[in-house]
């Protein structure tokens, strides 16, 4: 997926409110920008590293620029916009990069569904198929060469697991899809150490039918494409 604009390093100052940064542009100027990421971005929001920001071109947005990238000291790169994960799994879908997930004929996004009236990110349908449903889970935080998920307690992260299990139990597909935006990692686990009861939630989960699927992304100022896949580890 290529950036329509191209985006702009600059140094970050703050990132606070949790939907609010405050960076510093190179020629010396401060302003506040649009933070797409409602998780506590760990390791990826230290004052005074650079982070890339684009402009919308809004004219009528109270913060017409957002940020999108966050990068390391070693210059890594990482996709902190969450927003960002559904619509990169969809495009590797309709491209056929994910063979797993190929071979439907239709491809619909925010559906209604489940008992805990949730929204599935991607449904996937086609004939003589069962539904499959896809919840895609942005994933930026590391614990060595591992990702890990989440990057901060989550209750709606659980109860979309449930949800995926009451799918599978009722015969459709479910399947928990972790969009690593990053590039220095070789695999997947859950955070037990951040939120206990997701990580065993997932292993139910799993345990239960529900397909567990990482896939990590390439990353550059000019374009994020989803590009290969990662073990999930899920014993600890």
């Amino acid at each position: 997926m290529k950036y329509s604009t191209p985006l702009q390093r600059v140094t970050l100052i703050k990132r606070y409110k949790r939907f609010l940064g405050d960076v510093l542009l190179e020629d010396g100027r401060e302003m506040t920008v649009h933070t797409p990421n409602t998780g506590s971005m760990l390791g990826c929001a230290e004052p005074g590293s650079h982070v890339w920001i684009r402009d919308s071109g809004s004219e009528t947005r109270k913060y017409r620029h957002s940020w999108e990238l966050s990068e390391l000291a070693s210059g890594t790169l990482i996709g902190v916009n969450t927003g960002l994960a559904n619509a990169l799994v969809v495009e590797a879908i309709r491209n056929g990069v994910v063979p797993a997930l190929s071979g439907y004929s239709g491809l619909r996004t925010e559906v209604a569904y489940g008992q805990e009236r949730s929204r599935i990110d991607i449904l996937l349908e086609g004939s003589g198929r069962p539904p499959c449903y896809v919840e895609v889970k942005n994933v930026t935080a590391r614990r060595g060469d591992q990702a890990i998920f989440p990057d901060a307690v989550t209750a709606r992260g659980t109860k979309h697991l449930r949800e995926l299990m009451q799918v599978v139990a009722d015969g459709g597909r479910g399947v928990i899809f972790f969009c690593v935006q990053r590039e220095d990692v070789e695999a997947f686990r859950p955070a037990y150490e951040i939120d206990p009861l997701y990580a065993e939630t997932l292993k139910q989960a799993a345990t239960a039918g529900v397909e567990v699927m990482a896939w990590r992304a390439n990353l550059t100022p000019e374009a994020v494409v989803l590009q290969q896949p990662l073990p999930a580890l899920l014993e600890w």
